[in-house]
């Protein structure tokens, strides 16, 4: 006796794999995504670093190392400004009239970023900061 059996899936079978399929996918999505938005920040990051770095070495160089503020505008993103003050070193037995050198503190300050969109964290004002000191002869 010949029995006719159907082979094959069943609605529901296909029904959940295809929601097995699209929940993987849209996990995969997401974690591609925050590998872009990842990389963009540490890209902006890096652009900012070395904007600092350039503006820390040229301060002394280009320009002469007194107390005073600077800022501007890189590349139409980022926002600078480098602050040079004068560094007090007066240890107790050091006699200030052999100082032969001027410390003077530079700080080198890097923002980037939309302050107006409230929407998502990383979308904040971001800024890094660079400190160093840097000196000068003292004028006798």
């Amino acid at each position: 006796m010949k029995t006719n059996k159907q082979q094959g899936f069943s609605l529901l079978e296909i029904l959940i794999a295809f929601s097995i399929l699209a929940l993987s996918l849209s996990i995969l999505l997401k974690i591609f995504s925050v590998g872009v938005t990842t990389s963009s920040i540490a890209e902006e990051y890096t652009a900012a670093v070395q904007i600092a770095e350039s503006l820390m070495a040229r301060t002394g160089v280009e320009t002469p190392l007194q107390a005073g503020e600077s800022s501007g505008l890189e590349n139409e993103k980022y926002d600078w400004q480098v602050t040079v003050s004068p560094f007090e070193f007066n240890p107790e037995n050091a006699d200030i009239n052999a100082v032969t050198a001027v410390l003077f503190k530079v700080r080198v300050t890097v923002t980037w970023g939309d302050e107006d969109a409230n929407i998502d964290v990383d979308t904040d004002k971001r800024q890094i900061q660079l400190v160093t000191l840097k000196i000068v002869n003292k004028v006798l």
